[in-house]
């Protein structure tokens, strides 16, 4: 990597001193009028922008403290790691138990996402269904959607679908089998282990299982989405050439011995 040149240490002395800056600041700093320039050296630090604020703010991956939502804010600025706010929205969706309304996405990112699911739902990008005068939006993916859409219906009609959590109820014994019996597995069982574990839960359990094991929260996300969507790669664990022999070529033997 080259080294950074004089205007890439001052922005990112900038941004690092702030936390957050827009583009006029940087533009100021680096006493320039070129947009093109500041993104230049932005990208060169790997920024990011704000989903909040229409986009104008802007920080660097190693600043932004992201919970386990992937999301992070500063001064009531909001960034996250799945991007702008489309991409945010759409994420969270796909990750949902029950799906989302608009007032219960704004509740999380705490943003206006009117506009955001709309554009989304136009593009075949996530799915939608008007639920006691309410649209709730859910994932495309159909297997998915559809125990999103259990879930929901379950939850209007009162029946609770937050399962109460086999790790809530047991003891500390048990929660150490579990974290000790996950430590066994390569990364992707340990992905998909945790995502079985966060179903059987229900709502909330992406978290809870998250917690347990000390995951990110979109990890567990993601192995509960690979079960439902068939995206599970199988893979043979044997090496070639083990396990039994073809019956074909014992029946040849045993033919040829007997014409001997």
């Amino acid at each position: 990597m080259a080294p950074k040149k004089i205007d890439e240490w001052i922005l990112e002395g900038l941004l690092k001193g702030n936390k957050i800056a827009t583009l006029p600041e940087m533009k100021a700093a680096l006493k320039t009028n070129s947009t093109m320039t500041i993104f230049r050296k932005l990208k060169d630090l790997e920024y990011i922008s704000s989903y909040s604020h229409r986009g104008k703010y802007y920080s660097l991956f190693d600043i932004a403290d992201f919970d386990d939502f992937g999301l992070w804010s500063h001064q009531s600025v909001w960034f996250s790691k799945y991007g702008n706010l489309v991409e945010t929205v759409k994420d969270f969706i796909d990750n949902s138990s029950a799906g989302y309304s608009a007032k219960e996405m704004e509740s999380i990112l705490h943003v206006e996402v009117k506009q955001a699911l709309l554009n989304l739902y136009k593009k075949n990008r996530i799915d939608r269904e008007r639920i006691e005068k309410v649209y709730v939006y859910f994932s495309n993916t159909p297997k998915r959607s559809k125990s999103q859409r259990l879930n929901r219906k379950d939850q209007v009609a009162g029946i609770p679908f937050e399962v109460t959590s086999e790790i809530d109820r047991h003891s500390n014994e048990l929660k150490a089998a579990i974290i000790l019996f996950f430590s066994l597995l390569d990364e992707k069982q340990r992905r998909l282990y945790a995502g079985l574990e966060s179903v059987k839960i229900g709502h909330g359990g992406d978290k809870k299982i998250a917690d347990l094991l000390g995951l990110d929260v979109h990890t567990v996300a993601r192995g509960r989405t690979e079960l439902f969507t068939d995206s599970v790669e199988l893979e043979g664990t044997r090496k070639k050439g083990a396990g039994r022999k073809p019956v074909e070529k014992k029946l040849q033997k045993s033919s040829k011995k007997s014409k001997d």
